[in-house]
């Protein structure tokens, strides 16, 4: 967790099955994953590496960092 002078950068990691590898449609959208919510792109990163090394057998399952952050305040850019 960040400190307290740092700002937070929030992230949100999810994955699921997509209906083919050319773009980011879902097979299911019931069983899409939400991993978790992550207050910066460090601990974000490492919980999506686990869930997809782990899921490395399906070639399909796909999971994401989208950047909250981003959609709370569009003007910050990091």
């Amino acid at each position: 967790m960040p400190n307290e002078t740092e700002k937070q950068l929030l992230h949100l990691v999810f994955g699921g099955e997509l209906v083919d590898l050319s773009n980011t449609e879902f097979r299911d959208l019931n069983k899409i994953e939400v991993v978790g919510l992550f207050p910066d792109y460090a601990s974000a990163y490492k919980a999506w590496k686990g869930h997809a090394q782990a899921t490395v057998d399906n070639a399909h399952m796909r999971y994401f960092i989208a950047h909250l952050h981003r959609l709370l305040d569009p003007s910050d850019t990091k």
